[in-house]
């Protein structure tokens, strides 16, 4: 009871909904503001187990201090203190947040909506409700869809908005004071142009071949994985600046049906010609047809992994074959490392495990990236979620508690 009538001195609009003690519903205030919050405890009681949720337009002024608020739920001995600290920060934040709220010229205003008008509303796709944010769209000469999002601040048209677009090189803008968004979209237009013979060249090989990653690409991206054959595929990166030239090129498969590949690349390296597209040039290189599309089916190429039964593992696809000929299984290097750490014959050397098939016990080595060694995708996961458990310091919107937010 003393416990509940120090918080009623602290915050008195945040009440008991419960006779355990474990439920609080109510209001704190700051600054003259009343934000609406609910916090639950676990029964052990626990305030590092507390749960907490809040409306959207707290967890927004918060969020920055996300890192300082699991802090103090971790180190405050009883809720009392934990409130206390919370109205603490919450009074920071709210200072630190004031010039978010000044409002922007009316000059600002009226300049933008005249550029918009300038520039017409059929090349806008999307303006946001404070007319800070700006997507145009645009059409390049082979009738693609482009976005570019343009994020202002209040000294536009003296300072230009940053440009986000979906492209694999950077894109930066000329802008003098006097220019516009019609300025902005015609630059944006030279640089498509700039870029058809790039994605002339990704879309030839979308439309032709087979791609197992990325499953659905981006403009930005620069690689495939094309499929040859039955768990035989060559990952491709293409330069977006010199699309026509030799790109760089990884097999992937079983060695006997990859080492052949890696010869005929090497052979008739000589014959690449940039006047002809960059997929003809690999089949020509390659003497080989890629699967076509007409005849055969994705799931010709897509084996699940034969330690996890999945084809997709962390935005991953197998990429590790069996090389004896009467097996071929595919596994995620993730999970063959995974495999090989857990028998008792297997050894590591380096960057390279060394044990025996699953399916086959052919004698097998595995060269594994950094990555794969630092972080092991498996345990990673699961640490994160436990890591989540234990602090379980979440703020949801409490307008719409089927939805929680993490703070």
């Amino acid at each position: 009871m003393a416990g509940r009538g120090s918080l009623l001195r602290h915050c008195p609009l945040l009440l008991p909904q419960n006779g355990e003690g474990t439920a609080y519903e109510g209001f704190v205030s700051a600054q003259g503001r009343d934000f609406h919050i609910r916090i639950l405890l676990p029964t052990d009681s626990q305030l590092k187990n507390a749960r907490i949720e809040c409306s959207w337009h707290l967890k927004k002024i918060l969020h920055g201090y996300r890192h300082i608020l699991k802090q103090r739920l971790h180190s405050c001995p009883d809720l009392v203190s934990f409130v206390v600290e919370l109205k603490t920060i919450l009074e920071i934040a709210l200072k630190n947040t004031q010039e978010l709220h000044v409002p922007w010229p009316p000059e600002y205003y009226s300049c933008l909506v005249r550029d918009l008008e300038i520039l017409g509303w059929n090349k806008v796709a999307y303006v946001d409700t404070g007319l800070t944010t700006i997507k145009l769209k645009a059409e390049d000469s082979r009738d693609r869809q482009h976005l570019i999002t343009l994020k202002l601040n209040a000294k536009y048209p003296t300072e230009p908005p940053d440009c986000i677009v979906d492209f694999p090189v950077q894109f930066a803008i000329s802008w003098m004071p006097q220019d516009s968004l019609v300025d902005i979209h015609n630059q944006f237009l030279a640089a498509l142009e700039s870029l058809k013979e790039f994605w002339d060249t990704m879309d030839e090989i979308d439309g032709k071949t087979w791609v197992l990653e990325p499953e659905n690409p981006a403009r930005c991206a620069t690689s495939r994985r094309i499929a040859i054959g039955s768990n035989v595929s060559v990952n491709i990166e293409v330069d977006p600046r010199h699309p026509k030239m030799l790109p760089e090129c990884y097999f992937l498969g079983a060695d006997h049906v990859v080492n052949p590949l890696r010869t005929k690349l090497n052979s008739n390296m000589h014959l690449w010609d940039p006047e002809i597209s960059l997929l003809q040039n690999l089949k020509d290189l390659l003497e080989i047809d890629f699967p076509s599309r007409a005849v055969l089916e994705k799931s010709d190429f897509t084996k699940d992994c034969g330690i996890c039964y999945a084809y997709r593992l962390n935005g991953t696809t197998p990429d590790q074959v069996c090389d004896e000929p009467r097996c071929g299984q595919p596994f995620h290097q993730a999970c063959l490392y995974e495999w090989l750490q857990g028998l008792p014959s297997s050894r590591q050397s380096f960057n390279v495990i060394f044990g025996e098939c699953p399916y086959c016990n052919k004698p097998y080595d595995v060269f594994l990236n950094v990555l794969l060694l630092e972080d092991k995708p498996w345990r990673q996961n699961f640490s994160s979620e436990l890591c989540i458990q234990t602090f379980n310091c979440i703020i949801s919107d409490y307008e719409q508690q089927q939805h929680d937010h993490s703070l």
